[in-house]
């Protein structure tokens, strides 16, 4: 650290001349600085037809090629897709991505059990859950660049909307879910806290996890996994479990019933789309990241700092004090601090609001807060 032409030595050791804090601070998640984006904002990335059997992208129609989220569907027996001899198909690949991504390896065989609801005994055939995991699930994942260091939890709702029965008009249905996070007691994995998803918004729950739980929140890595037995029981669609390509924002292709088909890739993961179209759908988040702040207490002693590099305040080739009153008592004005790291290279500079005066007989600390 130098000060008015004087280097200082801190002590960097924590609690002595610094002090370090963490505060979490949020912002809106979407690229142009919203929270929300709703029904009639949302539109499907256009991607390559190679992408498009893997996963879609969901974008603000204002900046279509902009990829705000991705949307994956994936099954344990392949539905949605074509199944090729002695290969697994995309849909497989996905489930078991996923599966390794955010499972212990414990439970990677065994993969994502999340449904626990009596009243799918109601819901169509394939959207049971009889026992054990859930072999179809929906993904819905953030963009890194967007996230920051993470999903801001307890805040964000997912709405999706369609039609609640097979022969229901559309948008008869409106699900608005978040995460159990302000009631709930996080389950560790292996990249971080996971939450169950519940109906509800903004972190307000309607109904606990042990009624209903729809899915599961990692918010470090912004992802969310979606039984799609639980989906398809709330928001079948129109035409629901039939074996055909979902088209984009087709009326009867907004619902999550899916079809139990394995001979073409039937897109099914642009179903999650199409229930984000009707009216009162929307996807609203934050991100979250650390910020580090270091504060240094720069103490000056009544021997530092009292003179300057300023050739103003010397005159002559002797160095004299250019004013007579400061001889024996020189006074000078602190306007500044420079921090240095142990290589004598500047990495910041700290300007006073105000300068401080300093003497023979006077001290003083100045606290520099440094935040990344």
């Amino acid at each position: 650290m130098a000060i008015a032409g004087t280097n200082i030595t801190l002590d960097s050791t924590e609690g002595m001349d610094k002090i370090t804090t963490v505060e979490k601070v949020t912002s809106p998640y979407h690229s142009d600085g919203s929270e929300t984006l709703a029904a009639a904002n949302i539109v499907s990335t256009s991607l390559s037809d190679t992408n498009e059997e893997y996963f879609f992208g969901i974008s603000n129609n204002s900046t279509p090629t902009t990829t705000e989220w991705n949307v994956a569907f994936g099954s344990t027996s392949g539905f949605g897709a074509k199944i090729e001899a002695n290969t697994k198909s995309e849909t497989e690949a996905i489930y078991k991505q996923y599966s390794s991504i955010l499972l212990s390896p414990t439970e990677v065989t065994g993969g994502f059990i999340i449904s626990r609801n009596n009243s799918l005994a109601t819901a169509p055939t394939n959207a049971k859950v009889a026992s054990g995991k859930d072999t179809e699930i929906f993904v819905l994942s953030a963009r890194r660049t967007n996230m920051k260091d993470r999903i801001n939890k307890g805040t964000w709702t997912v709405a999706l909307s369609g039609s609640s029965t097979a022969d229901a008009k559309l948008g008869a249905s409106l699900l608005e879910l978040t995460d159990d996070s302000v009631n709930g007691t996080p389950t560790a994995t292996p990249v971080g806290d996971r939450y169950n998803i519940v109906s509800g918004t903004a972190g307000t729950i309607v109904n606990a996890a042990s009624d209903r739980t729809y899915g599961f929140f990692y918010p470090d890595m912004g992802i969310m996994v979606f039984s799609a037995a639980e989906l398809s029981a709330s928001i079948p669609g129109k035409g629901a479990n039939k074996a055909e390509t979902v088209i984009f924002d087709k009326a009867e292709h907004k619902g999550f019933g899916f079809s139990s088909d394995t001979n073409a890739n039937e897109k099914t993961a642009l179903r999650f789309i199409n229930c984000l179209q009707p009216v009162g759908a929307k996807l609203s988040f934050r991100d979250e990241e650390d910020q580090v702040s270091a504060q240094y207490f720069c103490r000056v002693k009544s021997g530092q700092a009292n003179f300057s590099n300023n050739p103003t305040f010397v005159s002559g080739s002797e160095n004299k004090l250019r004013n007579d009153k400061m001889r024996g008592n020189p006074q000078t004005f602190i306007t500044s601090v420079q921090m240095y790291n142990q290589n004598q290279e500047m990495v910041a500079v700290a300007n006073l609001s105000t300068p401080l005066k300093k003497n023979f007989s006077s001290e003083a600390t100045i606290k520099v807060k440094l935040t990344y």
